[in-house]
């Protein structure tokens, strides 16, 4: 059986999906979705998810698989997938992994060594403290402990900045060093691509992707979202597009300043995921200029792949 996977990295905005079109017109794929966020339901509209039309023509997988309330972490992603790879393999098919959510790519190529145990009392006693004096308490705890650590996640987030203060306690070891030690993983061979952009071309394209989704009515997704019961505090709704959209809806910004926060938040986590994609060696970045370079860029991967390299 055919072992090879093609995988398709990139910072918000740079293609990706479109990308994954043209390679369903050269080979016959089927995209695993290595994306946190297009994961849950009801949230298209800020997670510049695939089009139903999009969806019809190239199969995804872990698309609209989850409520945005129910939980999907690492863990669960790198089992799942495996095990969706192995699937589309075995129907004679070419998997391909896109996404820019690096930790998840990691998890499936290197696996993560994430194996100390919980401490349910010193968990307690975060969530304590979480709820007296907020995430941004959490976050500056874990600054102290483990500054490097910090620089790789965001307060919002605040389930992994608890993860990693738990780890801390237990171990004496920063939740990072577990991650870098790599296991035995699969027997798939991966070919990893990533797509590299000029920055000010990217930061472009980003700006006018907000200001899409503001006119597609991104406001009226979110309300929505809130009219269904789900909480502001959600893990899935503490991220960029919503987190900015909510403080409006409750009268804290106005549109237009929750509008200039997503693209600068948008810009400043695209500048994160290219720090994280570029110290893998293993990545050949493919230069893309505009739009039709992604059509090139299908042309060189698909050749790669026939070639196995």
């Amino acid at each position: 059986m055919e072992r090879k996977v093609i995988v398709i990295v990139g910072p918000t905005c740079s293609g990706k999906t479109q990308l994954c079109i043209y390679l369903s017109e050269i080979l016959n794929i089927e995209v695993v979705s290595a994306d946190s966020r297009q994961v849950y339901k009801k949230m298209n509209i800020g997670t510049a998810k695939p089009s139903s039309e999009i969806l019809q023509k190239v199969k995804h997988h872990f698309i609209d698989s989850h409520n945005p309330d129910e939980d999907f972490n690492i863990s669960i992603f790198e089992k799942a997938a495996e095990e969706k790879i192995r699937e589309i393999l075995k129907d004679n098919k070419i998997p391909i992994v896109a996404g820019g959510s690096g930790l998840y790519i990691k998890a499936l190529i290197d696996g993560i060594s994430d194996d100390v145990d919980k401490d349910e009392e010193y968990r307690n006693e975060l969530h304590g403290l979480r709820n007296k004096f907020g995430n941004e308490y959490l976050y500056n705890i874990l600054k102290e402990k483990d500054f490097a650590g910090a620089q790789k996640m965001l307060p919002s987030n605040w389930k992994r900045v608890m993860r990693a203060l738990e780890v801390l306690h237990i171990s004496g070891k920063p939740i990072w060093y577990f991650h870098s030690i790599q296991k035995p993983k699969t027997d798939f061979q991966f070919l990893q691509f990533g797509l590299l952009w000029q920055r000010d071309v990217l930061y472009k394209m980003i700006e006018e992707r907000t200001d899409k989704m503001i006119n597609e009515g991104l406001v009226n997704e979110v309300q929505e979202i809130l009219n269904d019961g789900y909480n502001t505090k959600l893990n899935a709704l503490n991220t960029v597009g919503y987190k900015e959209i909510i403080e409006f809806i409750e009268n804290k910004i106005t549109l237009e300043r929750a509008a200039e926060l997503i693209k600068r938040n948008t810009r400043r986590y695209a500048k994160r995921q290219m720090t994280w994609f570029r110290k893998d060696e293993r990545i050949k970045w493919i230069e893309i200029n505009e739009e039709n370079d992604l059509k090139n860029a299908a042309g060189v991967i698909a050749e790669t792949y026939k070639k196995g390299q």
